[in-house]
């Protein structure tokens, strides 16, 4: 093997801070927009309602995408992609700070998105290809990998705020290109090279999935303008069914699908897929209306408001890189993932009760952090149970599909706690009643869906016979043989 392909043990974690890096990136933008979004509706004319678009043009792009990315991988090598991901980034990002209308912001989100779609799932690849072969290396690497997933989304809301108010908002998105010069700089040089796969790119399966998630997820975000019953949001949900109806049956005919739906008997592999979904889809909306709250209601200005968001990272990063590991190899993933979805419920439930005359110490603070910690226990045990099932050939693909399930996630159930916030009165600027009980009955509605994680994880995910990922199940591993 050459020295890419076999690197040292020093080349090789600092291989994995570019790939945490990488991680850390991909979730910081779907967040570091949180604090400026204020700014940005005045300066470009959003709507209150329509204000989530900027987040939801990201993330809708980088679901979508994310099984795109990982089937590339697996076809033209993950290193290349992956170097590919940060050009697309940097690009989405000069667009996205330059905009100075509503539709240019958007379409910046967006190709962000798709550079964001090829980095996540090659770089987890990469990560397997550099520590799949040894258990040990792996737990410790995947844990890193984690935590800088919802550390990213925690720390952009304090970057954002400090952005914000000591410059501007399009620096929020000029501070990638510094990063993904760097990183396209040092990829050919700590990467392993991998092998290109054979096959073909289903580009109308990426085409049409992409599409029908963007439909679902403007279907919802539009219902409590024009109506839950109306024709407009049922034809267009109806549109969205039909879309992911023919990607699933492209995928299903198709000799190289985007997605190969038989992966999905694998064992727990659709379950924890299904977790990190809801888990998603529990989280982003908590961050997304605790920041609102912290502005709109106790009057924070940005940058405070990003800062009273770092006590979470703090609770995450020690979660992920010191709690979750060693529970998990003694409690086993099952059991972890159930709890954690479970804390993260309690968590959301005690953040409902903010008062309209609230405080940071009484109101966030302790529900904020009991629900990082849910949120520390059921990632990595969910993010790492998918990813150690699959076939080596096929590790690109189930880093597609996991990254895929949390910020589809995401993006649904950020759009659904939209519409329930607006409906209990968070469209109404300027009323701190009406806003708390908006955002209020999302943290209810976050509440729910983490429950419900935790409740059909306990239905669906098969406890092994052991706690910990073997030499025998590791992917890299298998390669090797």
């Amino acid at each position: 093997m050459s020295i890419l392909q076999q690197p040292s043990a020093t080349r090789r974690w600092f291989a994995l801070a570019l790939i945490a890096t990488a991680q850390f990136m991909v979730i910081m933008d779907t967040s570091i927009i949180g604090v400026a979004l204020p700014k940005m509706q005045e300066d470009l004319g959003f709507s209150q309602e329509n204000l989530s678009w900027v987040f939801n043009a990201y993330v809708v792009a980088l679901g979508g995408l994310l099984l795109l990315g990982g089937r590339l991988s697996d076809l033209f090598g993950a290193r290349r992609i992956f170097a590919t991901g940060w050009i697309i980034l940097l690009i989405g990002s000069v667009v996205a700070g330059a905009a100075g209308t509503v539709s240019v912001e958007l379409a910046g989100r967006a190709i962000q998105g798709l550079g964001s779609a090829l980095i996540a799932p090659s770089a987890l690849t990469l990560l397997m290809m550099l520590f799949g072969g040894e258990p040990k290396q792996l737990t410790k690497a995947l844990a890193i990998y984690g935590a800088a997933a919802p550390a990213g989304g925690t720390a952009g809301v304090f970057l954002g705020g400090l952005i914000t108010e000591y410059a501007s908002w399009p620096w929020v998105f000029y501070i990638n290109i510094p990063i993904a010069v760097l990183a396209v700089a040092l990829t050919p040089a700590l990467m392993p090279a991998g092998k290109a796969g054979k096959g073909s790119v289903d580009f109308l399966g990426a085409i049409t999935v992409t599409a029908g998630i963007g439909a679902a997820v403007f279907a919802i975000v539009r219902a409590p303008e024009v109506g839950w019953g109306s024709a407009e949001t049922w034809l267009i949900l109806a549109g969205a069914v039909v879309l992911l109806g023919i990607f699933l049956g492209l995928q299903a005919r198709l000799k190289d699908p985007l997605m190969r739906l038989g992966i999905f008997r694998t064992s727990n592999l659709g379950a924890a897929n299904i977790a990190q979904v809801l888990l998603g889809a529990a989280w982003i909306p908590m961050w997304f209306f605790l920041n609102l709250y912290l502005q709109q209601v106790l009057g924070y200005s940005a940058f405070p408001s990003g800062a009273a968001l770092l006590p979470m990272t703090i609770v995450i990063m020690i979660g992920m890189i010191v709690l979750a590991p060693r529970m998990m190899n003694r409690f086993g993933p099952k059991n972890m993932i159930v709890t954690g979805l479970a804390v993260l419920a309690v968590g959301m439930g005690w953040l409902s009760l903010i008062r309209p005359d609230g405080s940071f110490w009484v109101d966030v603070l302790p529900a904020s952090l009991v629900a990082a910690l849910g949120m520390s226990l059921a990632f990595i045990p969910s993010l790492g149970t998918a990813i150690s099932s699959a076939r080596p050939e096929e590790g690109g693909l189930a880093a597609g599909i996991v990254n895929t399930s949390y910020q589809v996630g995401s993006a649904l159930g950020l759009a659904a706690m939209t519409a329930v916030a607006a409906g209990f009165g968070a469209d109404q600027l300027g009323d701190p009643a009406a806003l708390t009980n908006g955002f209020s009955s999302a943290f209810i509605g976050a509440a729910v869906i983490a429950l419900a994680g935790a409740i059909l994880a306990a239905l669906t995910l098969r406890t092994p016979g052991h706690h910990r990922i073997s030499e025998s199940e590791s992917p890299a591993a298998s390669a090797q043989k």
